[in-house]
């Protein structure tokens, strides 16, 4: 079954790669164009964290992805451990960072818990061999993804208004 064959996943892996690096590079060029302004708000700065930590994990689960020949229960606890640390770092960020007056609130935990909830389910359920494996990275990476386009347009125009 797919779900748990991550050979039938190499494409999947190798796209993800250059669409992840591409997104976080363009992020990081967003924060270096209006570093001033975003080192003076808090929550700015914490926006930028949180999407870099996001599209990161994104990446480095790409690139183990591409390792050919690992077992299933390796990439799994790979997988499980990107995810943990991207769920628990943005959690920790959102909460020293707190949140901008105009911000919606849901608006970031929909995107750093949409984004790194499904890729510890990836990983844990890979190792498990049941309850949906390697599919649940999808919903996780178009999150982080659409998360990070929303968030790059904040950090280039929103912020200077």
């Amino acid at each position: 079954m797919s779900a748990y064959a991550p050979a039938d996943w190499s494409n999947f892996f190798v796209a993800l790669t250059g669409a992840a690096a591409a997104l976080t590079g363009l992020v990081i060029v967003a924060m270096s164009i209006n570093l001033p302004t975003m080192i003076q708000e808090r929550s700015i700065s914490g926006r930028a964290a949180e999407t870099v930590s996001l599209l990161a994990c994104i990446l480095v689960v790409a690139i183990f992805g591409t390792v050919p020949g690992q077992p299933d229960w390796v990439l799994g606890s790979e997988i499980l451990a990107a995810g943990l640390v991207a769920w628990i770092g943005t959690t920790v960020i959102s909460a020293r960072a707190g949140r901008h007056p105009k911000e919606p609130r849901w608006l970031r935990e929909v995107i750093t818990h949409g984004s790194s909830t499904p890729v510890v389910l990836a990983g844990g359920t890979l190792i498990l061999q049941t309850g949906g494996g390697l599919y649940w990275l999808v919903p996780g990476v178009v999150v982080a993804f659409v998360g990070g386009v929303i968030n790059t347009w904040v950090l280039l125009v929103e912020v200077l208004r």
